[in-house]
């Protein structure tokens, strides 16, 4: 097993390093953590920097054979923070009753440091894996990759190609009729993000009489499409988890009917809001309008506004059903509104079947005796969407404690007093390093 204790000092310092990405290229400075786990690890890694500080690193362990390579893939950029809503300072990468807290403590900078810990013990021979062994620290995952693994994947294949990945999101354990069960990341939805604009004339904001304001139809165009959301629609992916998931009472009933999810949905949100818009993400494309830019300042007519949509698209649709809902949601006005296509990504997966996931089953027995798993689709983007299009089988997992429930996790991702138990951060490195070790047992 792996110390608990080596694993959240690692997490530690890689939340010290504060590698914030605010989506400019100038952001993130992932050179830092990347100079951390080279010290770590005693060696120096392969280095790619798209862009000064926006460093990715990979460390590989050839094998001795032809067996499949597997790669341990974490980011070490973290979202931004607004300090006024923690409790602890963010960046210190506090202990506190038994927890790790601190910005990127659950996205994923715990996942990133227990790979690394597990990495570490093959790299000194302590351990051995009939393939190549890879450990891949991205930067620029809170971005869409375009300095990280969207780069690497389209640019640089050879370098990062693999055919087995372990990466995020691991989540805490739902409990079933069936015991507890460990939700795996097997198929993520498709990022369809849309920017809206319109335009009119400038003009004193004390006359605005017969003016072309161009805040007006935005404002209309947002209000419309919040006022519209997409129905439910029940994927396979969805059907797949909640019969792996099997919850108590109709409740299984309820979440895979298109005309009865939404009532279970607001049931769910008494107790767990959190976990109630996890299921609505899951079982619904979603359009969420998240900036409106306008105008110069409040006594001039605004000339141009620009709205930018979050769009999450279900397994089956594409372009063309985002681009019809905009439509009908906003009615006639939309043929007056620019509408450009920022990310047009379908949702992908893998299989849960294969030797990745006998080996994840064959170590879950190990370590958490009891537990099964869970085949799961996460409404949120990872990286592992590039690389499942090059065809690799990619799942993300992890392994927590019974402190904290699967709402409360989620309600705590890009939220405040982000936090991971150091007896999470040890059961997950033993879930990859027991995987890593069924997996060449498997092959």
């Amino acid at each position: 097993m792996i110390a608990a204790r080596e694993v959240s000092e690692l997490l530690q310092q890689l939340i010290r390093n504060s590698c914030v990405n605010d989506g400019t290229p100038g952001s993130g400075g992932e050179v830092r953590s990347v100079d951390t786990l080279d010290a770590y690890l005693g060696v120096v890694g392969e280095r790619r920097e798209p862009h000064p500080g926006r460093v990715s690193v990979l460390y590989r362990i050839p094998g001795s054979g032809n067996a499949p390579t597997l790669m341990l893939m974490g980011h070490t950029d973290v979202v931004p923070v607004n300090r006024d809503g923690w409790s602890v300072d963010p960046f210190a990468g506090e202990r506190r009753d038994g927890f790790v807290w601190g910005r990127g403590a659950i996205d994923m900078l715990n996942q990133t440091a227990a790979m690394a810990a597990v990495f570490k013990r093959f790299a000194s021979g302590e351990h051995r894996y009939p393939g190549d062994l890879v450990f891949l620290a991205v930067a620029d995952e809170e971005a869409g990759g375009k300095l990280g693994a969207r780069w690497l994947v389209e640019d640089h294949w050879a370098w990062v190609s693999t055919d087995y990945l372990l990466t995020e999101i691991g989540t805490p354990a739902l409990a079933g009729r069936r015991g507890m069960g460990i939700p795996v990341t097997v198929a993520e939805k498709g990022p369809q993000w849309r920017r809206l604009h319109t335009r009119g004339a400038p003009g004193h904001g004390s006359q605005p009489y017969a003016t072309a304001n161009a805040l007006v139809p935005m404002a209309a165009a947002v209000a419309a499409l919040g006022a519209n959301p997409p129905g439910a629609h029940i994927t396979e992916e969805w059907r797949r988890f909640v019969e792996g998931w099997d919850p108590p009472g109709d409740l299984a009933g309820d979440l895979l009917d298109p005309d009865r999810v939404d009532a279970a949905i607001e049931r769910l949100a008494f107790d767990d809001i959190g976990l109630a818009r996890w299921v609505h993400a899951c079982t619904h494309m979603t359009v969420s309008p998240n900036t409106l830019h306008s105008g110069v300042k409040a006594n001039v007519v605004a000339d141009r506004a620009d709205a930018e949509i979050d769009v999450r698209s279900l397994p089956g649709q594409d372009e063309t059903d985002v681009h019809d809902h905009f439509r009908k949601a906003i009615g006639p006005a939309f043929d007056e509104i620019e509408y450009e296509v920022v990310e047009a990504t379908k949702a992908n997966g893998s299989a849960p079947a294969g030797p990745l996931w006998e080996a994840l089953t064959s170590a879950i027995s190990e370590v958490a005796p009891g537990r099964h798993l869970v085949p799961a689709m996460i409404p949120v983007g990872t990286d592992a969407r590039f690389f499942r299009r090059r065809g690799t089988v990619a799942y993300g997992v992890g392994l927590f404690d019974d402190r904290m429930g699967f709402g409360d996790f989620l309600r705590m991702f890009h939220g405040h007093d982000e936090r991971v138990s150091e007896v999470s951060l040890g059961m997950t490195a033993d879930l990859y390093l027991r995987t890593v070790q069924r997996l060449g047992e498997h092959i």
